[in-house]
């Protein structure tokens, strides 16, 4: 296993994010080394096929600081997986791809879709997507960006 840290960035336990391909800026994130895969609050998730292959529709909140706007996305699912949550029940989320923007870097993510609704954060980022981009400095926020309003 490599020690290499040369080419990851310092980032703090919450961080802001994009998320061009669902049309999402700015999103308060909580960096989270405990959780494996990332996670995202949808609501109102639908199935259905396309092409032959599964899909979903669910609704998101892609501004934190209004809840009442809320957009109609889909994606293709990748993955259904079997998630232990905070509260330590077991559920079954779709998982789905996704670029991901932090600082201007882009790659891509995978994100279980949840219900996050009892939860401050709508995302959280954990060390599936974090692996080889970051290093966490859990004492500090917004080490890597910066909200805009913060001064």
């Amino acid at each position: 296993m490599s020690q290499n840290t040369q080419n990851k960035r310092l980032v703090g336990a919450l961080e802001l994010c994009d998320l061009p391909k669902l049309a999402i800026n700015d999103l308060n994130i909580r960096v989270d080394t405990g959780a494996t895969t990332s996670s995202l609050h949808v609501d109102n998730i639908d199935e259905f096929e396309k092409d032959g292959e599964l899909w979903v529709s669910f609704d998101i909140h892609p501004d934190i600081h209004n809840v009442s706007k809320i957009v109609r996305r889909e994606a293709k699912v990748v993955a259904q997986k079997k998630v232990k949550s905070s509260t330590a029940t077991r559920e079954r989320r779709y998982t789905i791809d996704t670029p991901i923007v932090m600082a201007g870097e882009r790659w891509d993510i995978q994100l279980t879709l949840t219900d996050r609704s009892e939860m401050t954060y709508l995302m959280l980022l954990g060390r599936e997507a974090m692996s080889g981009h970051f290093i966490v400095d859990p004492e500090h926020d917004y080490i890597l960006t910066q909200p805009a309003t913060q001064p």
